[in-house]
């Protein structure tokens, strides 16, 4: 982002968006009657996330064939570009990714299909900007859910250099793309990739048990519970979305998360992503997480970071093992957890985690910049 604002940011020539656009639509109303099972799928806005494609295939919904004639809906396809209209925060984008089949999307979701004058990943890159997040404040309504309208949303002007200067932005992003796992990962392997000894993990977890779903809350007193939809694949969670439920208290007293803790996928999964994505917990306020998930408390002298990535490291480097040790029950992956317990770990000194985890630190800093844009909406 910071690479965007310098090379853009004071760029004389500004579009408004819909004169970038060959297509500029919403979706399709489609209500629940008229949904199925199967057949064609049906693009939500909790499918897009910032600059990124949610794909949630547990809460997937479809259409029929009948269905999509009938109602005349339109298809979208590989590389079509959708904004939500709704929160959070409201005017988010990704793209559309392969392999989802016949796809259309729902009403509350802008299509974009670019025209020759700007390219898809750079455009992107533009709606993680605070120039954009500013501009869509400017244009929200909407008093018990804020929203931008498909007229508003065509205003927000665009910065325009030319398809050379973006070109040149585009490498850039990719190679940072490219770096923000491997350049951690290299570091991790560097360090501790021919460990002399490793132990299971098992060995560095004091405490560990599934969590909780309780009841519906009725009266809106209930606690936050974190579920699977709030994992993110860089190991972070989004807590844009979290619902309240209505349980015991003595359980919330017993099961509540503290920071440092780890959260573990425990049943899940999809065919791209195996069930066993882990998440790191660091979040101010009271949380459980539901019976999908399941808590792993490091003991006192272990680095719970160093733990968590190398969870997350072996996760992304051994999804066939890792898939192994998952089990498909109605369409669910259950995770073995007697089998996820042997994973090895290096049997590395604190110093040395905690040298590792500054490390981490350092290359997070740049998350800050993307989190200032998430919050400008409603700050």
């Amino acid at each position: 982002m910071s690479q965007f604002i310098e090379m853009f940011g004071k760029a004389t020539e500004r579009v408004a968006l819909s004169s970038l656009c060959d297509t500029f639509i919403d979706g399709d109303w489609i209500e629940a009657k008229d949904q199925s099972d199967s057949g064609i799928r049906l693009i939500q806005t909790g499918n897009v996330g910032v600059g990124e494609y949610k794909d949630k295939e547990d809460k997937a919904r479809y259409i029929s064939e009948e269905t999509f004639t009938r109602l005349n809906c339109t298809e979208v396809f590989e590389g079509d570009i959708l904004i939500s209209r709704l929160p959070d925060p409201v005017g988010r984008a990704c793209s559309i990714p392969g392999g989802l089949g016949k796809s259309i999307t729902a009403v509350d979701c802008t299509i974009i299909r670019l025209n020759e004058m700007v390219l898809p990943k750079y455009f992107i890159s533009f709606t993680n900007t605070p120039d954009y997040a500013m501009q869509i404040k400017k244009v929200l309504s909407g008093t018990t859910r804020l929203r931008v309208s498909r007229a508003n949303l065509g205003k927000i002007q665009v910065p325009l250099p030319s398809r050379d200067e973006q070109q040149r932005f585009v490498e850039i992003a990719n190679q940072a793309d490219k770096s923000e796992f491997d350049g951690i990962k290299s570091q991790f392997i560097e360090m501790f990739g021919h460990a002399e000894k490793t132990k299971p993990l098992s060995d560095f977890i004091e405490v560990s048990f599934p969590g909780e779903w309780g009841q519906e809350d009725k009266d809106g007193n209930g606690v936050k519970v974190i579920r699977s939809t709030n994992f993110t694949n860089t190991g972070k969670l989004n807590l844009a979305d979290v619902v309240t439920r209505d349980i015991d208290s003595n359980k919330v007293e017993k099961k509540k998360l503290k920071k440092g803790d780890i959260i573990l996928e425990r049943s899940g999964g999809t065919n791209d992503n195996p069930v066993g994505r882990v998440v790191y917990f660091n979040e101010d306020g009271l949380y459980l997480f539901n019976n999908f998930t399941q808590l792993l408390r490091c003991k006192e002298e272990v680095n719970s970071l160093f733990i968590f990535y190398s969870l997350f490291n072996y996760y992304q480097m051994n999804k066939r093992i890792i898939r192994s040790m998952g089990n498909k029950t109605t369409g669910i992956q259950n995770l073995k957890m007697d089998q996820y317990w042997q994973i090895p770990i290096a049997a590395v000194s604190l110093e040395l985690q905690e040298r590792f985890v500054s490390i981490y630190h350092q290359a997070d800093k740049s998350e800050s910049a993307q989190e200032l844009v998430r919050n400008i909406n409603y700050n």
